[in-house]
């Protein structure tokens, strides 16, 4: 690709919460984005849709965006949307997320979490398309007891069927890596929090039912202890590794910074201005109790470099959450 060509950059699951905010900031910077999203029901649609049409509504130039409603478990599908999209690089972030719902409902999460990627690393190989970024999670350390987690640590415990079909990405890249030269880059994402984010996470249910008084349920009582990761601080760490391209990597993408899940909820209940009714409850099967990211790697190869502390992050979440859901 020369210097004054424009670069192509596929985005699955680009209307997800993570997805919309790293294809807001490529479309800034003037790539050319492709997004696929199958736009389920896992949680409101409508919020998707808004995040799209949040892109839309900014002032990029509209060539520079296309969005193709399809499911990329759908291999034949994916293939005729990149015949007429050529593409110059793969930011796999789609897939079934939610460690609990993976308990119960796990063969969503084999066909969207593995066959999903699995097809998207045969598009890279058919197409080839050399760069392959993908979307992986702390949960893959599962109940590690060495802290903070590094790279190097062992993950073969995952507590969770979400957990094991990260890993297992991870393992197919590699292999992709290996027998076809393609650059795979591998993101743990560690509790990534902000505006525009999934209902289901618990940031955002615990907000809904303080501001409409109704309880809240708060698990292991809130002695959980997770790396919380402000959703624009992760970003660069996204955009950098497309734009690095190295031949083989996983990086943690996390805070640095491990924060008892009773303390978020007391910041939450302080920028909210009120208590939350909190109903105490064992720990969850599937749940670690805690998450700790060594993000030194990532600082040293990406240039990483979170900054965005829990007050503020939540604070800049609430004032989005007012607009969006309690608009005046």
């Amino acid at each position: 690709m020369s210097a004054n060509t424009q670069e192509r950059i596929l985005v699955t699951g680009g209307a997800g919460f993570i997805g919309y905010h790293v294809c807001q900031k490529l479309l800034e910077s003037g790539k050319k984005v492709i997004i696929i999203d199958n736009f389920n029901n896992y949680y409101e649609p409508k919020l998707k849709e808004d995040r799209i049409k949040q892109l839309s509504d900014k002032s990029y130039n509209d060539k520079n965006l296309s969005v193709y409603k399809a499911d990329i478990s759908n291999f034949n599908k994916i293939k005729d949307i990149i015949k007429k999209n050529p593409i110059d690089k793969i930011c796999h972030l789609a897939a079934q997320a939610g460690v609990r719902y993976s308990i119960t409902n796990p063969f969503l999460y084999e066909k969207s979490n593995i066959l999903g990627t699995l097809n998207m690393l045969e598009i890279a190989r058919q197409f080839k398309i050399k760069d392959f970024i993908f979307a992986s999670s702390s949960s893959v350390y599962g109940n590690n007891k060495k802290f903070p987690f590094s790279e190097s640590d062992s993950i073969d415990h995952p507590i969770s069927l979400y957990a094991a079909t990260k890993k297992s990405t991870e393992l197919m890249a590699y292999t992709y890596h290996h027998l076809y030269g393609i650059n795979c880059t591998g993101l743990r994402f560690f509790t990534v929090y902000g505006p525009w984010g999934r209902p289901d996470m618990s940031y955002m249910s615990f907000t809904k039912a303080i501001l409409e008084g109704k309880p809240i349920k708060v698990y292991n009582n809130g002695d959980m202890q997770r790396d919380f990761t402000y959703v624009e601080d992760i970003v660069p760490g996204v955009v950098a590794a497309l734009e690095k391209s190295y031949p083989y990597e996983i990086f943690n993408l996390g805070n640095s910074k491990s924060v008892k899940l009773i303390n978020f909820i007391k910041c939450v209940e302080k920028l909210l201005g009120k208590s939350a009714k909190k109903i105490l409850l064992p720990m969850q099967q599937g749940d670690v109790l805690k998450t700790f990211a060594d993000i030194n790697k990532a600082k040293t190869m990406l240039g990483y470099n979170p900054k965005t502390d829990i007050e503020e992050g939540i604070r800049r979440f609430i004032k989005w959450y007012k607009e969006y859901y309690m608009p005046k």
